[in-house]
């Protein structure tokens, strides 16, 4: 499928200024980069000390297995967020949607600092936990789908690429921010301290996203498309209700399913490299904490460059073509990755990361573009949000809980390879058939022309 010409369909005949254009891409970007970190630092938690503090058992794999599942809810949570957010973003706004979701997850991510542990209130600490954390599934659900839009609809013709990269950089910007934060509560503290309140001092950076939410209420507007597909639905419709999610779920499911399949094996490597790999290498490997971090962030500093530049190439040649490249190099990197993790040096662990890293982003950078053309501006939030998140669920959150279960399991790395190798297969078929779709579509006018022609023309 080649989407880089295609139309988004609802833009606005008045075109945005270029200061406002930059204002929106910028509270969008910052919007997913604070959201992304409060959700990322939880990620990090779980692997280092969540599973002693809220989840205490004999046993080390059964603890961390606990804090990855509490770590998973968050990705159940998140098509419930996707859903709501989507459906009243398409019949109110992106704008307020985006809003609600930063004000949820600043709540859920500082609640989550302040939280006593196991030893304090007993069964209460774990429950709580898993509340907090369906909140931020909910808060990031909501989140993708909002800022996602607000940047690609006020994107200039042949840069919606480029405008959505801005969003998704929010990934590396939360994992880079969210490492380094844990790296200096780590060096400043003793063990013992870091244990008992240094891992909390990262979460109460969800104070600043309630700030962020306050900014972009007051003082950003709504996307053309958006208002433009708002008056012509309120003309033709003439006051009836309407349901986008009853739309996508009535005649665009199928649509939504492939959007799902093509990306699920980005989001779950994604996470077994800056999560599951965490875990493996500290307590399987026996490497040093510190050091892994460090490599994971270095890894996700080169994201930075390589998803906006993904995306922009995919506003020249198509979507698809770049996504479709960053789906192989993940297949056929599966295996030398973790062969290489597994030799227990920290230089071949970054340059399985790193490249593993690189067609990460360059499937990720055009993904906020794809998603949003794959839809009409009228039900684009609902079913781009549902496309993404269901990626995430069977993708992301089960991603470190699997390859726990997986090595526990066999007792080799080569079945988290296998793992990775099967959800690149879905992702390359799903892509396949998106790219048959739309070769039909653009053919379609084609022959229609040619058939009313006059014999003999």
């Amino acid at each position: 499928m080649d989407t880089a010409s295609s139309p988004l369909t609802g833009t606005t005949a008045a075109t945005p200024d270029d200061r406002n254009r930059r204002k929106v891409a910028t509270a969008a970007a910052l919007a997913s980069a604070v959201e992304w970190y409060d959700y990322f630092v939880f990620g990090i938690a779980a692997a280092l000390v969540l599973g002693d503090l809220y989840f205490p058992s004999g046993s080390s794999s059964a603890g961390v297995l606990a804090a990855f599942a509490t770590f998973a809810v968050g990705f159940l949570a998140r098509p419930v967020g996707g859903v709501i957010a989507g459906h009243f973003g398409d019949k109110h706004g992106r704008k307020p949607m985006l809003v609600l979701a930063l004000t949820l997850m600043g709540l859920a991510t500082t609640g989550i600092g302040l939280l006593p542990t196991y030893e304090t209130i007993g069964i209460a600490a774990p429950v709580l936990l898993v509340l907090l954390r369906v909140m931020q599934g909910i808060a990031v659900g909501a989140q993708w789908g909002g800022a996602m839009l607000m940047a690609t609809e006020y994107a200039p013709e042949g840069k919606r690429g480029l405008y959505g990269s801005l969003v998704q950089l929010g990934v590396p910007i939360g994992v880079v921010t969210a490492n380094t934060v844990f790296l200096v509560a780590g060096a400043t503290t003793s063990e013992s301290a870091f244990a008992s309140w240094g891992w909390r001092v990262p979460f109460f950076v969800g104070v600043l996203v309630l700030v962020l939410a306050w900014y972009i209420h007051t003082r950003v507007e709504e996307t053309p498309a958006f208002r433009e597909a708002e008056q012509a639905l309120a003309e033709q419709e003439k006051g009836a209700a309407r349901s986008p999610l009853r739309t996508i779920l009535t005649k665009h499911l199928g649509t939504v399913f492939l959007a799902g399949g093509s990306f699920a094996v980005n989001t779950a490597t994604f996470y077994i490299i800056i999560t599951g790999v965490l875990d493996y290498a500290t307590r399987e490997l026996e490497m040093e904490r510190s050091a892994v971090l460090a490599v994971s962030l270095c890894v996700s500093l080169t994201q930075l460059v390589l998803i906006p530049a993904s995306a922009a190439l995919s506003d020249r040649i198509g979507r698809l073509r770049i996504y479709a490249l960053g789906a192989v190099g993940l297949l056929v990197w599966a295996v030398p990755m973790f062969l290489l993790i597994d030799t227990k040096s920290l230089l071949w662990l970054a340059v399985g990361t790193f490249v593993t890293s690189c067609f990460l982003s360059i499937m990720y950078g055009p993904q906020a573009a794809l998603f949003a053309e794959l839809f009409t501006a009228e039900m684009r939030y609902t079913g781009a949000s549902l496309g993404y998140q269901i990626a995430a669920v069977f993708g992301g959150g089960l991603a470190p809980f699997m390859m726990v279960l997986l090595l526990e399991a066999t007792g080799t790395s080569m079945a988290v390879s296998a793992y990775i190798i099967g959800l690149a297969v879905i992702a390359l078929v799903s892509i396949k058939i998106l790219a048959n779709r739309a070769a039909a579509a653009e053919a379609a006018p084609a022959e229609a022309a040619h058939a009313e022609a006059p014999a003999g023309s």
